[in-house]
């Protein structure tokens, strides 16, 4: 079944994920909520979870793993409905399906409204891109290590 998100006011269908996609995700996922944790530093959040980062058009994406510190959760708990604003972190594993474009809109859509980072993950090349804003983009190997340390901002 496919889910859609709402884009700049217009709903964008999106087909499900396929395995190795998945695999990656959750992998990151896990470690990324794990060391959440540890480090009593916030949530992690599914790959289904909206964030709402903009209004009038709305615009709501959904990252597949995403970062909120503790500093940003209301006092009353996760709201049931999507998250007001962008996560600190937002990972985006790219997929075949994806255009380069439609990654780079979601990188930019996310840090305009207030994230940290966006992790661009791609499977094909084993690589990591790390977007901070007004910072150049670090694209990671393999053979690197992925620090999640905090930006002028706050992560």
């Amino acid at each position: 079944m496919a889910t859609a998100v709402n884009c700049r006011g217009e709903v964008v269908r999106m087909s499900p994920t396929g395995g190795k996609r998945g695999v990656i995700a959750h992998r990151i996922g896990r470690l990324l909520g794990n060391w959440a944790e540890q480090q009593g530093i916030g949530l992690v959040f599914a790959a289904e979870t909206g964030f709402k980062l903009a209004t009038n058009p709305d615009t709501v994406r959904a990252a597949d793993v995403a970062l909120v510190l503790n500093e940003r959760i209301p006092a009353a708990g996760v709201p049931d409905s999507f998250w007001e604003g962008a996560p600190d972190l937002a990972v985006e594993v790219f997929s075949p399906n994806d255009s380069t474009s439609d990654v780079l809109d979601k990188v930019r859509d996310y840090l305009a409204a207030g994230a940290d980072q966006v992790w661009i993950a791609d499977p094909k090349s084993t690589t990591v891109s790390v977007y901070k804003p007004l910072q150049d983009v670090q694209t990671l190997t393999e053979r690197e290590t992925l620090e999640g340390g905090r930006s002028s901002r706050r992560l």
